[in-house]
């Protein structure tokens, strides 16, 4: 009688089976989404903050756009989900139109124009992040040794006017940025996009050789009008950036995680990053559970991403509308009766990003749903914040302790790789990037470049 496969192997099988299909897809946007309506003549450079920024602000006024914050020509959006699909989640970026690269050493907006006129904008960073295994299979099936870190270029924040669409301006500001990632000595490059986005799959993938290869997941769950409990069975901590580093080198070792920037002490430090907290059951912290041989913790990060984006639900019923506007009234006039009011999601709102998410131990997922306790009631003292969210790979232990709303959630994320040191490789061959990620192994959403 044949074994039955274990959990986690029906697991790693529904994720592969995901990517597989997001190629699917990006191979059907190739053969029938790529033509153009007729070619124009682009100019691409690199911005002038000074002279370009009025510009730029109008193009991406222009250009609604999704959670993963690309678009391809014809500008897809990125659905909150499958049933209802009149509501979508849309991004603004507000402040400084380099902040989602701006962190990097090495980083560039490229802007395209059609005559004196502004019509495309792609923004890259190079960074050094963990390949996440430090050995890769060779065709003889001997193992060869790689670096620990690797030099990443991100390409995001592509934007394309809606009236010159299908023409190639976004081909050639991808081109652009690829070309400048390469001078700069990148050995991959990465791209984020939804599955239901076929144009962009089309275009990375279908026309640009980008293979799809991780799926993570957005867990979102909005600020409450009031604060949530904290059990008094466990204490939360909060660490200075150094002793969060040094924690995080132990719990997040490069040659174990995917993505993890060299730079993660700078991160952890930002100003931005409001916070490392840490939860311990009470016992722990008193010294009576020291005779436990594994104690159990959890662990996590904060990130204010109310500053630089601004996200909105459109499409939602009347009905939706009305109702948790009453919910909203009725916690107003009555908070004794304790009711789940949300704040008001249809206007723009920011959000508080978790990052860094580790547990261990039986109690690790009850620890770690304190903490997301903790981080809500910090979101509750902002006024601008309606969402605390975490991104995570779907077969994270964490992602299923951490609290979320089916309808503030998004599983459709599909990131994707291209190897940039051969211009001949296939995305089966070329890439010494695992395919699947290796068991065990974790992956690191840096929130700079959410």
């Amino acid at each position: 009688m044949a074994a039955r496969p274990s959990s986690e192997q029906k697991q790693k099988q529904q994720q592969q089976i995901a990517i597989e299909k997001a190629k699917e897809a990006a191979s059907m946007a190739g053969k029938v989404g790529m033509e153009r309506v007729a070619a124009v003549e682009v100019t691409v450079r690199e911005v002038d903050v000074e002279r370009d920024l009025p510009a730029v602000e109008e193009l991406e006024r222009r250009c609604e756009v999704g959670l993963s914050g690309d678009q391809a020509d014809d500008g897809g959006k990125k659905k909150t989900t499958t049933k209802k699909k009149s509501m979508s989640l849309c991004v603004e970026q507000i402040g400084d139109p380099l902040a989602r690269v701006r962190h990097a050493p090495e980083h560039v907006m490229l802007v395209a124009e059609c005559g004196e006129e502004m019509v495309g904008v792609i923004k890259a960073c190079i960074k050094m992040v963990s390949r996440g295994s430090s050995g890769s299979s060779s065709s003889s099936g001997s193992v060869a040794k790689q670096p620990a870190y690797v030099k990443v270029a991100f390409i995001l924040g592509l934007r394309v006017s809606p009236s010159h669409r299908r023409q190639g301006v976004a081909t050639a500001l991808v081109q652009a940025a690829e070309e400048w990632s390469r001078g700069r000595g990148a050995a991959h490059a990465t791209m984020a996009t939804t599955a239901s986005n076929k144009a962009s799959l089309g275009l990375f993938a279908g026309r640009f050789g980008y293979a799809p290869f991780r799926r993570p997941v957005l867990l979102g769950r909005p600020v409450h009008a009031r604060w949530l409990p904290v059990t008094s069975r466990h204490r939360v901590l909060q660490l200075p950036p150094t002793l969060a580093a040094a924690a995080y080198a132990r719990l997040l070792p490069p040659q174990d995680t995917e993505f993890l920037p060299a730079d993660l002490p700078a991160l952890l430090a930002h100003k931005l990053t409001l916070g490392t907290f840490v939860a311990i059951e009470s016992s722990n912290a008193a010294g009576t559970g020291s005779d436990t041989a594994s104690p159990s913790f959890a662990v996590l990060s904060v990130w204010d991403q109310t500053r630089s984006l601004r996200l909105r639900v459109d499409g939602a019923p009347a009905l939706l509308r009305h109702s948790l506007a009453a919910v909203r009234a009725l916690d107003r006039v009555a908070p004794w009766l304790r009711v789940p009011s949300v704040p008001d999601i249809f206007r723009p709102f920011g959000a508080y990003l978790i990052y860094g998410v580790r547990m261990s131990g039986p109690e690790g997922p009850a620890l770690l749903r304190t903490l997301c306790s903790h981080a809500h009631n910090m979101a509750r003292n902002n006024p601008a914040c309606g969402v605390v969210a975490a991104d995570l790979s779907p077969d994270d232990p964490a992602a299923a302790a951490i609290p979320s709303w089916r309808r503030f959630s998004c599983d459709e994320d599909v990131w994707c790789i291209k190897n940039l040191s051969d211009n001949n490789a296939t995305p089966t061959s070329s890439s010494d990037w695992p395919a699947s990620a290796p068991p065990g192994s974790v992956l690191f959403v840096d929130p700079r470049e959410f």
